[in-house]
C-alpha cells in the first residue's frame, strides 16, 4: 500500500492540511489506546537478554537486516543469540522454532528465513511466549525483530530506526501521518536511534523536526544497507 501524499512533511498545499486536521481526533484515539495498552499490560521478564530493534513509522526501516547485523556479531563473539520475529506473511502462529529443511515462506514468512541464516530463530505471535522457550532453549540474548511498541515484554536495550532519507514525514501519528506514536512518548524507551540510509541533505531538512522531541543525551547512530550474499 502507497503511504498518502499528505504523510509527507513537505505536503502543504491543496488539499493535503486539510485531510491531516481532519484525522487528528483519530491519531489522538490511536495513541490513547496504545497508551491505555501499556498501563494495562504486564511486561513478561525473560531469563534471557532483550534487544529490541523496532521503529516509529509504519513500515519497513531496515529492522530486519539490523537484527541479522547484531546476531552475527553476538554469535562471533561466542553469545548465543536468538532472533524472536512475529512471522509477517507465514500461517505460523508459534511458538516454532525454524527449521529451514522443513518450514517455508508460506509457513513461516520469507524475512523469518532470512533471520534462521544468522542464527535460531523463533517465530511467535506471542512475544513474551517466544521469549520464553528461546530462553529455555538455551538463548542468551534474544534479538527482537520489530516490538517496541509491545508492552508484553520488557526489554533491556532498544534501537529505534528512522529511515535517513523519509525522516518521520509529517510527524503525526496514524492515521493524521505515518507514526506508530509520538515523538516524544517512543523518547522514553529508546536507547539509541538508529538512521538508515541517511541523506545529508534530507536529514538537514527534518534534523529540527524530530531531533528536537529526543533528549540530548540519545545516541544517534549513522548506518546504511549494502548487498550481501
Amino acid at each position: 500500500m502507497r503511504a498518502p501524499e499528505f504523510w509527507n512533511i513537505r505536503s502543504g498545499a491543496g488539499a493535503a492540511p486539510l485531510t491531516r486536521m481532519m484525522l487528528e481526533p483519530l491519531s489522538w484515539l490511536y495513541q490513547a489506546g496504545a497508551n491505555a495498552k501499556a498501563m494495562v499490560s504486564s511486561g513478561y521478564r525473560a531469563e534471557a537478554g532483550v534487544i529490541c530493534v523496532g521503529n516509529l513509522t509504519l513500515g519497513g526501516t531496515g529492522k530486519t537486516p539490523m537484527v541479522i547485523a547484531l546476531m552475527q556479531r553476538l554469535r562471533e563473539k561466542g553469545v548465543d543469540a536468538h532472533a524472536l520475529t512475529r512471522g509477517y506473511g507465514g500461517s505460523k502462529s508459534g511458538p516454532l522454532l525454524i527449521d529451514t529443511d522443513k518450514h517455508n515462506f508460506r509457513a513461516v514468512g520469507d524475512e523469518s528465513l532470512l533471520l534462521a541464516r544468522a542464527g535460531p530463530t523463533w517465530v511467535s505471535r506471542s512475544k513474551a511466549a517466544g521469549a520464553k522457550h528461546a530462553s529455555r532453549a538455551g538463548a542468551q540474548v534474544i534479538v527482537m525483530d520489530d516490538g517496541f511498541q509491545n508492552p508484553t515484554i520488557e526489554k533491556d536495550f532498544s534501537f529505534v530506526l528512522i529511515d535517513g532519507v523519509v525522516g518521520l514525514g509529517n510527524g503525526r501519528v496514524f492515521p493524521a501521518g505515518p507514526l506508530r506514536e509520538s515523538v516524544r512518548s517512543a523518547a522514553k524507551r529508546a536507547d539509541a536511534i538508529v538512521v538508515v540510509g541517511d541523506d545529508a541533505e534530507a536529514d538537514q531538512q527534518r534534523k529540527s523536526a524530530w531531533r528536537a522531541r529526543l533528549p540530548d543525551d540519545i545516541p544517534i547512530i549513522r548506518a546504511r544497507l549494502t548487498p550481501g550474499g
